[in-house]
C-alpha cells in the first residue's frame, strides 16, 4: 500500500481529499470535529516535510451552486487552531485565481479550495473538472475514506492524472488496516453489533459478516423488522414489511452457519416520537398498537453486554435505539459501555457509522475502543467485499 510516508514532499505541492463534511449548527460552528481531527497528522507530515497543502472536500448537499451554510470557509478557525497557521481560502476549488493561489505557494502553507460540489461535475465523476484540480498540484493524497465508495472527480477520476506521484494518506490507510484487521485477522469469539432504523441498509454486511462473527446482536429500528419475521406484535414500531421474506432468510443461513443472532426480548417503548412521550417497558414481541420501539430493553442490555464482554473482535455500526432523546440512549450508551470495557480487557473493537461514533463521542469514549472509522457507507460497502473506486484509483 503506498502511503504518504514513501514520499518526501519537500518543495512539493499535495492536493488532499479529505473529508470535511462535517455538522455545524445555526451559527456555523462545527458540533463533531472527528473528521477533521483524523486527518490532521497526514496534513502535519507533509508540512514537516516542507511541502505545501491544498485541501479539497465537500460539505453537505448543496442543490444549485454556492450556499453559504455549505460554505467551507466557516471551517478556517477550527483548522487555523489545530494546524497553528493561516490556512488561506480560496473562494472557489478552480480558476485563475485559485490557481494562482496554489502556485504561490511555498513551504509550510496550507489552501483550503471552496466545496467542490458548488460544481455538478464533481458527482459526475467530470474529467476536464478532475483536470482543472489536478492542475493544482505535483501529488495527489487520498485521505476522504468516508467518500472513497463514490467515483467522484475528486475521489477518484482525479488520480488518473498522477500516474505515479499518488498516494493514500494516514487515515485511509488506517481506514483499511483496521476494518482488514476485523475481517481478515479475526480473533475469536468475533460479535458484531447492528442497529440502525434499515434492514434494507445492512443486508449486504450481514450476508458477508454471516461467514465470520460467532455472535450478531440486532438492535435499533432494524430489529422490529426480525421481530415481525419471526411472528411478534410490534404495535407502530418501523418495519421494512418488504424485506420480512429477506429478515426470515438471514435467521435460517444463520442457523445453518452456527451463527448466534440476538434479537432484544424487550424494549421501551412510546405512545409518541418524542423525549416526553409516556413510556414502558414491555416484551418485544408483544407491542400494541399506538405503541413504538425507541429502545432495547433492561434483559437484552445485560445479555448483550455478557456477549461483548466475552468477544475479543468486535463491531459496532448502528444505536439500539433513538439515543439523541436522553429517555431512550440507555441501550446504546449500555452498548458503547461494553465494548470500550472488552477493549480494555483486550479485544478489538472497530466502531463504523455516524450514529454510532456520535455515541462513542457522546459518552467520551473514543480513547477506550480501538478504532473509530471516519466511514458510514464506504465502511459498509468494503465490509460488504465490495471493491471502492477512491481506493481502486490509487492502488491501479
Amino acid at each position: 500500500m503506498k502511503t504518504i510516508d514513501s514520499i518526501n514532499f519537500k518543495g512539493k505541492r499535495a492536493i488532499i481529499r479529505v473529508d470535511f463534511n462535517v455538522p455545524l449548527n445555526d451559527k456555523y460552528e462545527i458540533t463533531d470535529e472527528t473528521r477533521i481531527n483524523a486527518t490532521i497528522p497526514t496534513i502535519k507530515k507533509i508540512l514537516t516535510d516542507g511541502g505545501s497543502v491544498i485541501l479539497m472536500s465537500h460539505l453537505g448537499r448543496p442543490k444549485n451552486g454556492p450556499e453559504e451554510k455549505f460554505s467551507l470557509k466557516h471551517l478556517i478557525p477550527t483548522l487555523n487552531k489545530k494546524l497553528n497557521t493561516s490556512v488561506i481560502f480560496a473562494s472557489d476549488c478552480i480558476g485563475t485565481e485559485t490557481k494562482l493561489l496554489a502556485e504561490n505557494l511555498i513551504g509550510g502553507q496550507v489552501l483550503l479550495l471552496e466545496n467542490l460540489r458548488f460544481y455538478k461535475e464533481e458527482a459526475k465523476g467530470d474529467k476536464a473538472f478532475s483536470e482543472k484540480l489536478a492542475q493544482l498540484a505535483d501529488v495527489y493524497v487520498n485521505d476522504a475514506f468516508g467518500t472513497a465508495h463514490r467515483a467522484h472527480a475528486s475521489t477518484t477520476i482525479i488520480a488518473r492524472f498522477f500516474p505515479n506521484t499518488k498516494v493514500f494518506g494516514y487515515v485511509m490507510a488506517n481506514e483499511i488496516a483496521s476494518i482488514n484487521k476485523v475481517l481478515l485477522d479475526t480473533k475469536k469469539p468475533f460479535t458484531a453489533i447492528l442497529g440502525g432504523a434499515k434492514v434494507s441498509d445492512k443486508i449486504g454486511i450481514i450476508e458477508n459478516l454471516l461467514q465470520k462473527v460467532d455472535h450478531l446482536i440486532i438492535g435499533g429500528g432494524m430489529m422490529f423488522t426480525f421481530i415481525k419475521a419471526m411472528g411478534g406484535e410490534i404495535g407502530s414500531s418501523l418495519v421494512e414489511i418488504d424485506l420480512i421474506n429477506t429478515a426470515n432468510d438471514i435467521l435460517s443461513k444463520a442457523k445453518q452457519m452456527g451463527v448466534s443472532i440476538h434479537i432484544p426480548s424487550d424494549a421501551i417503548i412510546a405512545d409518541n416520537f418524542n423525549n416526553e412521550a409516556n413510556k414502558k417497558e414491555v416484551a418485544s414481541f408483544a407491542i400494541e398498537q399506538g405503541w413504538m420501539g425507541l429502545d432495547i430493553g433492561t434483559k437484552s442490555r445485560e445479555n448483550f453486554k455478557k456477549i461483548i464482554l466475552d468477544s475479543a473482535t468486535i463491531l459496532w455500526n448502528g444505536p439500539m435505539g433513538v439515543f439523541e432523546m436522553d429517555n431512550f440512549a440507555e441501550g446504546t450508551k449500555t452498548i458503547a459501555m461494553a465494548v470500550a470495557g472488552a477493549t480494555t480487557k483486550g479485544a478489538y473493537s472497530l466502531i463504523g457509522g455516524g450514529d454510532s461514533v456520535a455515541a462513542i463521542n457522546k459518552y467520551d469514549l473514543a480513547q477506550n475502543v480501538s478504532y473509530v472509522s471516519t466511514g458510514g457507507g464506504a465502511m459498509l460497502e468494503f465490509m460488504e467485499g465490495k471493491v471502492l473506486p477512491g481506493i481502486k484509483a490509487i492502488l491501479d
